[in-house]
């Protein structure tokens, strides 16, 4: 198979379309025909291989495998002996092993049914971003109805799935963007819309029930300040500084938060059977819609990930394996 592969560790160049072996899946696993696969700021660490902690799962010294990818969306080729869940020819949606190629192996558990009404690349689209969104509101932020909520990075991959979410869950959403951006975050549902050029939301009059923050841009101090007294800070970024900064951004609110009224939460989130479920049945309910900036071929996966750390996409950036 055709797949987009690394060798060593570096910037999105070092990457290069080769033929490789196709994947043998386990028991539990399947072969997935690779439609579309999308692409976050997660693969742009993995090619390079930092922060290091990345290279844990990747490989310490070189890429293990080398194939950059989570989310994929495409069609069931083979099943494990013990897979319960999909046959061949089957059409679904979740993450997978090293998506950038023509064939993925996934778990029967990281992947469901495609929903009928997507094409592939939107459906490539909803996974990791998707569910982090639910996760990060649901799960960590205890969303209830009638919630004044904050999307710090509404227009980003996880924010534009976290606006519709929130409205879908009966909050009172604000999201913040930039100029180019305020339409969209608005057309997502959002009561309203935050110009980060023109306000600093953390000046502002407004508490919040609930902030999910996609870009951390803001000190600790900033953000609780825009809290209610009970609220809660979900932190989803921590990235824009690097050694004892970065251990000091991810460990902070965590050992803070026990002393304090407000609830100042980090999160671990990846795609499910069951919350891909969830997506899928906002999804029919025409609840939650996609957002693609850009769509890639194969080939064009560097020119994907550099546009990705350029840090300006709208929602997810999407590489076509296959022509729907």
């Amino acid at each position: 198979m055709m797949a987009v592969i690394h060798d060593r560790y570096g910037p999105p160049d070092a990457l290069h379309v080769r033929d490789v072996d196709r994947p043998v899946v386990g028991d539990k696993e399947v072969l997935v025909r690779v439609h579309a696969a999308a692409l976050h700021i997660g693969d742009c660490f993995g090619v390079r291989g930092a922060p290091l902690p990345m290279r844990m799962a990747s490989g310490l010294l070189k890429p293990k495998y080398g194939v950059p990818g989570i989310d994929v969306a495409g069609r069931v080729e083979a099943v494990g002996d013990a897979v319960e869940k999909f046959e061949v020819g089957d059409e679904v949606f979740g993450a997978c092993h090293g998506a950038c190629a023509e064939y993925a192996r996934a778990s029967e558990d990281q992947l469901a049914p495609k929903p009928a009404s997507l094409t592939f690349e939107e459906a490539a689209a909803a996974p990791t971003s998707g569910v982090a969104a639910l996760h990060g509101l649901r799960a960590a932020g205890r969303l209830r109805p009638g919630q004044k909520v904050l999307i710090n990075g509404a227009s980003g991959g996880v924010g534009t799935f976290a606006v519709q979410i929130a409205k879908a869950l009966g909050a009172d959403v604000t999201g913040v963007c930039g100029s180019a951006n305020r339409d969209i975050v608005r057309l997502l549902g959002a009561d309203r819309v935050i110009d980060y050029t023109e306000l600093d939301f953390t000046r502002g009059p407004q508490r919040y029930d609930l902030i999910l923050d996609n870009v951390e841009n803001h000190t600790l101090a900033d953000c609780r300040r825009a809290l209610t007294p009970n609220g809660t800070l979900v932190l989803n970024s921590g990235t824009g500084v690097r050694g004892i900064r970065l251990m000091a951004r991810l460990v902070t609110p965590l050992v803070l938060s026990p002393f304090t009224r407000q609830t100042l939460r980090r999160f671990l989130s990846a795609p499910n059977h069951r919350d891909l479920l969830v997506l899928k049945a906002l999804i029919e309910d025409g609840k939650l819609t996609p957002v693609i900036d850009r769509t890639y071929p194969l080939a064009e996966t560097p020119a994907a990930l550099h546009h990705i750390e350029g840090g300006h996409a709208r929602g997810k950036v999407v590489v076509s394996v296959l022509a729907s």
